[in-house]
């Protein structure tokens, strides 16, 4: 079994319309999300093509609307312990999911929710370009960069490359060996918390863009060219939970 241990393998909508979130997604990115049967009950897996890459789970009250990043990890219950001994809360503790994995739910110290996940068949293959329709990035923006910075550095192994952005300051490129696999920045808005955005992969960014906002989403951040990048766009779903859309430089 292959693992790209360090990488957001998985996506969940968690969500209190499942259905419309399922029928707005659908609409925009041509992905499929029919039920499958998991323990007495039904999951709406994510199909993008022929690959799961995601699914849709049911909030809890009181919980917002959000995207649910899950990060590979070797150890599912040693990375728990090791977050919590560098600040992080402990959401949901080390829980099987039937055959499919081992999962824990953390908030950083900055307040960044996530999830760490091992699955028990592995990590899909990385391939030497991310798929339309697919998961491309994962971005952390956050009320402290030097604190978020040194839980992630520390509890995952992740070094730190600064990108110099003017007057919107330093982003950084968290990589994992040599792979890039996530961004981290101070957030614009420190009252709105820290948060993550997850980016699909498109082929035209101001046309999805078009559509999302036809469909009831609400643009944060209009279509907008990034040097050696792409160009991306930002929205608010009509649940109004944030996802970024990368028209990645070598498809413009």
């Amino acid at each position: 079994m292959a693992y790209a241990h360090g990488k957001f393998v998985w996506f969940e909508h968690v969500s209190h319309d499942v259905s419309g979130a399922r029928r707005f997604y659908d609409t925009l990115f041509g992905w499929k999300s029919d039920g499958v049967p998991v323990g007495g009950g039904t999951y709406h897996m994510i199909m993008s093509g022929a690959d799961g890459i995601g699914g849709y789970r049911q909030a809890m009250p009181g919980v917002p609307n959000h995207w649910m990043g899950y990060l590979s990890v070797s150890d599912v219950d040693a990375t728990a312990v090791r977050a919590q001994g560098a600040g992080a809360r402990l959401l949901m503790p080390p829980t099987d999911f039937g055959p499919a994995g081992r999962a824990a739910t953390l908030a950083d110290p900055t307040g960044g929710v996530f999830s760490i996940w091992k699955g028990a068949e592995g990590d899909r293959p990385e391939a030497p370009q991310v798929a339309i329709g697919d998961w491309t990035w994962n971005e952390l923006m956050t009320t402290d960069a030097d604190a978020a910075l040194a839980f992630y550095e520390s509890v995952f192994g992740y070094t730190r490359q600064p990108w110099d952005m003017g007057e919107k300051g330093i982003y950084y490129v968290l990589q994992h060996g040599d792979k890039p696999r996530a961004g981290l920045m101070a957030t614009p808005k420190p009252e709105s918390g820290s948060f993550w955005i997850p980016y699909v992969a498109v082929t035209a960014c101001d046309a999805i863009a078009t559509s999302a906002q036809g469909l009831g989403a609400e643009v944060v951040l209009p279509p907008t060219d990034i040097p050696d990048v792409g160009r991306i766009a930002v929205f608010l779903d009509p649940m109004r939970a944030p996802l970024g859309i990368l028209q990645a430089e070598s498809r413009a």
